[in-house]
């Protein structure tokens, strides 16, 4: 993508309402833009990253063998009022009516939902264990939205929801959840610490949350040192492989706890722990029975008896994540992309547009680079190369290859790492190499 072209309308200076660092470099890399309170519109290169990070959602949990599905972000009132949640879930709840004043909501979950379809066409425990998941448009109508896309009202959330015939079986469904979630945070290059947590008003007695590390997240925790040093794309068993032992250890010996409890409460000795911040990205539970016998989810079991089934659902905050990354990763100059979510992976910089070999040069680079796979964006731009260097340090781009006539009459162009500040020079050959590699 040329920036001639591309609709980038940065900023120079923070808007007023901006109080966090994600906040403040999403609306000054043009990112987003605020259409009312706690609801934004997500421009080209806000949708860019989102897009990588759903991708990187999606492939773990087909990888963990949930199914994806799609439904509607309308839900009648009536399948709330079966399981019971209509009149409990509160004012962030969004109710309306349509033009025959049938009760309608705009959805904040799908447990209601699921169910539904679920008892609409299983009938056997043979067709058991199953995970059905969406990536969907959420609204919870939040009471004082702020802090940008860490706290809207709509936001895009991949729910998921696991169907067992018993507690064993949903437990495992839930391990595997478990693990899928510490891969999808990993991928994205964040150290994610597992949590027990409160069920709310989505029922249950088992769920964790999950806390990505950032020196500006929004709560307190405590979690073991030694977790801090795990790899957990390394360490992590395969889904074939008997989760058990790895997840004893991961909801166990290296268990997470908020800051605002009692320290006796925290199983893990205090000279164990260290403190940290961090921010909520994806929450789990498992609650049983809740929404299947109310709703009458059954099928038949081994005896031929009809048993309602186990549940568990599983929730990441899609569009938060991309707000907790930036918390997680950035610097006075801007955001630091993770290559995986990163809007683009190169940033081609020619410093004097309009000269002969410098547009020969870039125009060459760009071409082999797009040839070669690689999402790049050149900055073809007549503008200082001052403006050209601070909007690719704002917007985060991993790599920065900089092309100007006093490298190309030494043969050499520059190569600098986002994330490192380090800069090199070498021969186009060698920086296409190692861009491609």
């Amino acid at each position: 993508m040329r920036l001639s072209a591309f609709f980038l309308p940065t900023l120079k200076e923070t808007p007023t309402e901006a109080q966090i660092v994600s906040h403040r470099l999403m609306l000054r890399a043009g990112m987003i833009r605020q259409t009312s309170a706690g609801i934004y519109a997500w421009l080209p290169l806000g949708l860019r990253v989102l897009k990588k990070i759903e991708q990187i959602v999606r492939e773990e949990q087909n990888r963990a063998g949930a199914q994806e599905l799609l439904m509607p972000t309308i839900q009648s009132a009536d399948l709330w009022r079966e399981s019971g949640r209509y009149d409990d879930y509160g004012k962030e709840m969004l109710r309306i009516t349509d033009r025959h004043d049938r009760e309608m909501l705009f959805g904040p979950t799908n447990e209601e939902m699921i169910t539904d379809i679920f008892r609409g066409f299983v009938r056997s425990y043979r067709q058991l264990p199953l995970n059905l998941y969406h990536i969907q448009w959420k609204f919870r109508d939040e009471i004082r939205p702020r802090f940008g896309v860490m706290r809207g009202r709509e936001f895009l959330m991949k729910d998921a929801y696991s169907f067992d015939i018993d507690g064993d079986s949903a437990r495992r469904s839930y391990q595997a959840m478990f693990l899928a979630y510490l891969r999808t945070f990993a991928r994205m290059g964040l150290k994610a610490i597992p949590m027990r947590a409160d069920t709310g008003p989505i029922g249950g007695d088992l769920s964790h949350e999950f806390i990505i590390l950032a020196e500006t997240g929004e709560s307190g925790v405590f979690c073991q040192k030694e977790w801090l040093d795990l790899d957990v794309l390394a360490d992590a068993p395969d889904y074939t492989d008997d989760l058990k032992p790895f997840f004893e250890k991961a909801t166990g010996i290296y268990a997470a706890t908020d800051e605002k409890h009692d320290a006796a409460t925290c199983p893990i000795p205090a000279d164990e722990l260290v403190s940290a911040r961090g921010i909520e990205v994806g929450h789990i539970f498992y609650f049983g029975t809740k929404y299947s016998k109310p709703m009458n989810a059954t099928v038949a079991g081994p005896d031929g008896e009809q048993v309602p089934v186990e549940m568990g659902s599983y929730g990441i905050g899609v569009s938060r994540l991309m707000g907790a990354i930036i918390e997680a990763s950035h610097d006075d100059s801007g955001i630091i992309w993770p290559d995986s979510v990163a809007p683009f992976t190169v940033g081609l910089i020619n410093l004097k547009p309009g000269d002969a070999d410098s547009d020969r040069v870039s125009a060459e680079l760009y071409e082999k680079l797009q040839a070669a796979g690689v999402d790049v964006l050149y900055d073809d731009r007549d503008e200082r190369p001052g403006v050209k260097f601070a909007d690719m340090d704002l917007i985060g781009v991993p790599w920065h290859l900089v092309v100007g006539p006093r490298g190309i009459k030494n043969g050499v162009v520059e190569l600098k790492r986002r994330a490192t500040g380090v800069r090199e020079e070498l021969p186009a050959d060698a920086a296409l190499a190692k861009l491609t590699a």
